[in-house]
This record gives C-alpha cells, structure tokens and sequence, in this order.
C-alpha cells in the first residue's frame, strides 16, 4: 500500500503576487511535492516532470506549480470551459478535513481558469453515471487569481494560483494549524499522440483524480 503524501504549507513573507519570480522566492523554502504516475509499473515513455509548492499568508493559499512541457497549447477561448478536453491543464483539488464539498479548479498556460465546486464525494460519481450534469457544479463568481507564464525556452510553463479560504472553505477559519486534503494534477496533451498524458502528485492506484481516499494531506504551519 502506498504511503500518502503530506506535506507543511509554509507561511509565507508579503511578495507580489502578480509575479511567478516573486512567489519562486518567497516559496524557496517549501519541499515540492512532485507529479507521477504511481498507477503504472514504470512511467510512460512521453512523461515529463513537475512539481508544485505550497505557501499562505493571512487568508490566501499559494500554489505554484513549474511544469517541463515539450508542446505547450490549449484551444482554451474562455473561463468555465472543459478544459482537460482543449489542451494541456493543471489541476488543484482541495477540501478542508472537515467538510465533505471540494473544490476543483483548473489554469491553462493561456491563462484560463475552471472553476467546480462538488458538495461531497459522491458528486463525480453521478455525473458519471448521468444522474447529474457536470454543469451544475460550476462556478461563475471568480473564485481566484492566477497567473500563468510560458517560459521563453518554450520547454515550460509555470503557474501561480492565489486561492482565498472562503472559495474552499464553508465555514472560514484561521488557516494556521489547519489541515486540508489535497491533490494537483495535470493533463499534458500532446498533439502527436491521441490521448494527454496525465500525472498527479496523489498516490492513485489507477487515474481517477477524484478518489479522495489517495490524496494528500495539507497541514498549514503556524508562525511568523
């Protein structure tokens, strides 16, 4: 049985959080926590790495994620579309340990957002079996900001997420010494090949990104 990830949300000094260097900095000091494929024996021969830091400040989490891309592109025209299905996407699920809804939400590398909201596990599970539509866990009210930025190489993309409590959190409490699941995730397309290749920091046992019961754990450090 794989052991889950968890990992220490550092607190994090004031910076720009309209720049991806800035929160490189301030997050130095948080371990990234890595992007695999724990599903299959080896990784796929077109896997390319990544890795996402965590830091929060007052009532924002920080999430920045650097990810090497061979073919960078999204047909993404607008926010709320299905992203997964336009091109490459990285994804942050997040629910606090005491609550049962979460938050999915979604940036692409030209800078569009997805934003769902499911009231509890079972949510994916009827819409899969098509007792829901996927439509009625959209968001339309900015729920963050972010930020997104293709390196001048072409080779790969960064993205900074700036998320407030109150967009995941029912009932929002101070962040210090709370815990939250979590898992990000992401879909790089390839152009070449008929189908993206997927990756997610969550021990999966096979590639369903919604099974809560193999993601990690978010512990939010108290401190200056």
């Amino acid at each position: 049985m794989m052991k889950l990830l968890t990992i220490e949300c550092i607190r994090v000094p004031p910076f720009d959080a309209g720049s991806i260097e800035a929160a490189g900095r301030a997050l130095q000091g948080c371990a990234p926590c890595v992007l695999r494929q724990t599903w299959l024996e080896r990784e796929e021969a077109e896997f390319q790495p990544g890795s996402v830091r965590v830091g929060w400040r007052d009532d924002l989490l920080f999430v920045l994620a650097e990810l090497t891309d061979s073919d960078i592109h999204s047909d993404a025209t607008a926010h709320n579309q299905w992203m997964w299905e336009l091109g490459d996407t990285f994804e942050m699920f997040l629910r606090p340990a005491e609550q049962k809804s979460y938050a999915e939400f979604h940036v692409t590398p030209n800078g569009f957002r997805l934003q769902l909201r499911f009231p509890d596990a079972g949510s994916i599970a009827r819409v899969r079996a098509k007792k829901a539509k996927l439509d009625d866990y959209l968001i339309q009210e900015p729920m963050f900001r972010s930020t997104a930025l293709v390196h001048p190489s072409g080779r790969n993309w960064l993205v900074l997420a700036e998320i407030p409590a109150k967009s995941v959190c029912e009932r929002p409490k101070p962040l210090a010494g709370s815990e939250w699941f979590f898992s990000f995730s992401r879909y790089d397309d390839r152009r070449s090949r008929s189908e993206p290749v997927i990756s997610s920091t969550s021990s999966h046992t096979k590639p369903d990104f919604h099974c809560q019961a193999e993601w990690g754990t978010m512990r939010f450090q108290s401190g200056a």
